[in-house]
């Protein structure tokens, strides 16, 4: 986790961004509810009213509300409202003292309605509560006017609505303020814009709605952007780091880690770790503060259900910790198995054509099988493990919705909550549950991320066994160039309890060819390996003009050097591209000069487009001879000192095998040549043959010098060549 989180902080003001933005979402998100409730409650329920105090107001209304108030409400009220209109109409002033007028209205307005609703029944016949109309509120108005002429009007009016507040209940008193609202509406209806009121208000506060969600909407685009290129970069910079390391890591720290190991830490984890990033940015970091902020509205209301959230945040906090327990060491095991499919696929891949031709198909296949269905079975825990939770979530969730109904049904029956209250309060209760539910999803995800951050980290840490120098030397400036020397040399693998090499010495100089022979498996390749470094030596040292080479830069050592490989090697691209692979001072006549020398002009001009041609990846449009041309080609064009050729004549015919020495050794008069070979033929020349038997040089010298000093060598020798050849180069010599 913590690796993960520091590829984040290498993007910290894209981050930042990115909480900014999820206040503001977070901000709309919950602002959401508020306004549904207003709409039911306010918008519907009362009208579209907010006030007890009226926009508009009859001259008649507003006189008997004055009688009423106190003489300072009164005139307070008065002066709030503008002069009668031709309807004898009254406006509210923009700057009036709503809050004052709110408690001068709010009582008044209750007793007016009351008083209304009275005449209503009076007028009906009935003593049960019956809704007024305009004409009722005319009537107790005109009745008030009256009234109020009559000497003391006023005190027995106060005396009234002394005895009318009495008369209230306790639900009604504590809720005077919307049942002055039901005056406020009856007004507006006697004037003849009640609807009007309401769906203006309706208009406006679902603009507002519309106008958060939009800005919501641009956010959440916002932040999906910035994430995604976010983790976009993350994964860039990840594969960077890995292709770098593993570029410089020698052939021990490649066997180490296994090429398919590689391919999916470079691959498949990255993706892991690049994905989790964009959740941590837009879930992981959202989800607190939408949880907090629905947690903040719910406690600043007084509903009394807040026990209900804690009861859902608790069992889904219980319901996560089991799952966790359960699937996180098969999320562990998961990348090792992923690892192993890669190996096994890349095996049978690689060697398609030896199992067609031992009639091991079925064989691979079941081995295929095995790993596949190991992974299979890993893959179907962990998904119905996450399957799982999800009929538990919603059980939570819809039970979490249940007992709010249950108990926000039986306080609306008090009157302690409206019907917009009781929505809201579901809803902010669904994006606390749901914030604690998206972690739980990260939380399911990031075990397997952190282990690929894991593999990821070991490869990008592990360091190689062959590095630079701190303070490097160079090579003479004068002087002969390209003298190699073996100064007792002993070599062995990592984790080998033998060596490979044991005390090898010898003397490589330029104009001369040396050539390396002996059995199968003595040693051949890995003593020529030690000069490039691609191993370095256990004891003693090799050293090029007497610099030992581990006090070379690898740059400069490999600059001198022009290798051929056993396995010829050929990269995607055209043949051009390959025999310029040595650097950009390649000119095209030098290309051209080496693949003459190599052999290879003529099977490149029979093609239609000559150096032009395309090379397939790994060279699979050529044949193993003309790939192993190709590879001494782009050797020779580099115009190295020192040219290493690891057995690169294996697949030649000997007439092109003759032509291509005779060749190469026109072009390297004054280079240093190191050959590896199985052939005699190939050696026949040589003016020094080193012969290897057990890691040991068991002979050194000539051809004709080793025919008759060296047994290891003669048994080579009349093992490939027939005695009448043995005869003829004996009278030859």
């Amino acid at each position: 986790m913590t690796k993960i989180f520091k590829q984040l902080g290498r993007h910290w003001a894209a981050c930042l961004a990115v909480v900014a933005l999820l206040i503001v979402q977070a901000y709309c998100d919950l602002s959401l509810p508020d306004y549904t409730s207003k709409i039911v409650d306010t918008g519907i329920q009362q009208g579209g009213i907010e006030s007890p105090v009226p926009d508009t107001v009859r001259s008649t209304t507003l006189q008997a509300l004055e009688l009423l108030m106190s003489e300072d409400d009164a005139a307070l009220a008065d002066e709030a409202y503008t002069d009668p209109d031709a309807d004898g109409v009254r406006t509210l002033n923009p700057d009036a003292d709503t809050a004052a007028l709110e408690n001068a209205f709010t009582t008044p307005d209750v007793v007016l309605y009351m008083a209304a609703a009275k005449n209503a029944a009076t007028a009906a016949g009935t003593t049960d509560t019956v809704v007024p109309t305009a004409y009722d509120l005319d009537a107790v108005a005109t009745q008030l006017a009256a009234a109020s002429q009559a000497p003391g009007a006023r005190e027995m009016l106060q005396s009234q609505l002394t005895d009318g507040l009495s008369q209230l209940d306790e639900t009604v008193a504590d809720s005077l303020s919307s049942q002055a609202m039901l005056l406020v509406a009856l007004e507006y209806d006697a004037q003849g814009i009640a609807h009007d009121v309401q769906m203006s208000y309706l208009l406006r506060t679902g603009g507002q709605m519309l106008a958060l969600t939009l800005l919501m909407v641009a956010v959440a685009v916002a932040v999906g952007f910035i994430a995604s290129r976010v983790s976009a970069a993350i994964g860039r910079d990840l594969r960077r780091d890995v292709f770098r390391t593993v570029v410089g890591y020698s052939n021990a720290e490649i066997e180490k880690f296994s090429t398919a190991s590689l391919i999916t830490r470079t691959t498949n984890d990255i993706q892991q770790v690049q994905f989790v990033c964009v959740i941590l940015l837009r879930m992981v970091a959202y989800a607190p503060i939408l949880g907090i902020g629905g947690i903040m509205h719910v406690a600043s209301g007084n509903t009394g259900l807040e026990w209900i959230i804690f009861v859902a945040v608790a069992a889904l906090l219980a319901l996560i910790a089991v799952l966790m327990n359960v699937a996180m060491p098969k999320f562990k095991q998961m990348q090792v198995l992923v690892d192993r499919l890669n190996l096994v696929s890349r095996e049978i891949l690689t060697g398609i054509m030896p199992i067609r031709a031992f009639s091991r198909e079925e064989f691979e296949e079941k081995r295929f099988d095995r790993a596949n269905t190991d992974l299979m079975k890993t893959q179907l825990f962990t998904n119905r493990t996450m399957v799982a939770m999800m009929p538990f979530m919603t059980l939570i969730m819809n039970g979490t919705s249940l007992l709010i109904v249950w108990f926000g049904g039986k306080a609306m029956d008090l009157g302690n909550m409206q019907v917009g209250e009781m929505i809201a309060f579901i809803t902010y209760t669904m994006q606390i549950v749901m914030s604690f539910l998206m972690l739980s999803m990260v939380a399911v995800m990031l075990p397997r991320a952190g282990v690929a951050a894991d593999r990821i980290d070991e490869v990008v840490k592990t360091p190689s066994t062959i590095h630079d120098p701190a303070a490097p030397k160079a090579l003479p400036a004068d002087g002969t160039h390209g003298v190699v020397a073996f100064h007792d040399v002993s070599f062995r693998y990592p984790g080998s309890d033998e060596d490979a090499l044991e005390h090898i010495s010898f003397t490589a100089k330029p104009g001369e060819t040396t050539a390396i022979i002996g059995s199968t498996g003595c040693g051949k390749s890995t003593l020529l390996n030690l000069i490039p470094r691609f191993y370095d030596v256990t004891e003693g040292s090799v050293t090029i003009d007497g610099v030992d080479v581990r006090e070379m830069t690898q740059a400069q050592l490999h600059d001198e050097l022009g290798y051929v490989p056993q396995k010829g090697v050929l990269f995607s691209g055209t043949i051009t591209s390959n025999l310029k692979f040595g650097g950009d001072h390649i000119t095209d006549a030098d290309a051209a000069q080496a693949a003459e020398i190599a052999q290879a002009t003529e099977f490149i001009s029979a093609k239609p487009e000559g150096f032009d041609s395309p090379i397939a990846q790994g060279g699979s449009n050529v044949s193993g001879g003309q790939k192993q041309r190709l590879s001494i080609a782009r050797a020779i064009a580099k115009h190295p000192q020192i040219y290493l050729f690891d057995d690169s004549f294996s697949a030649l015919d000997y007439k092109t095998d003759v032509a291509l020495r005779r060749a190469l050794k026109a072009k390297t008069d004054n280079a240093t040549v190191i050959i590896v070979a199985q052939r005699i033929s190939t050696v026949l020349h040589a003016n020094q043959i080193l012969v290897l038997d057990e890691g040991r040089i068991v002979g050194k010298g000539t051809h004709a010098q080793l025919m008759e000093s060296c047994p290891a060598y003669q048994e080579i020798a009349r093992s490939q060549l027939s005695q009448k050849e043995l005869n003829l180069q004996k009278e030859g010599e």
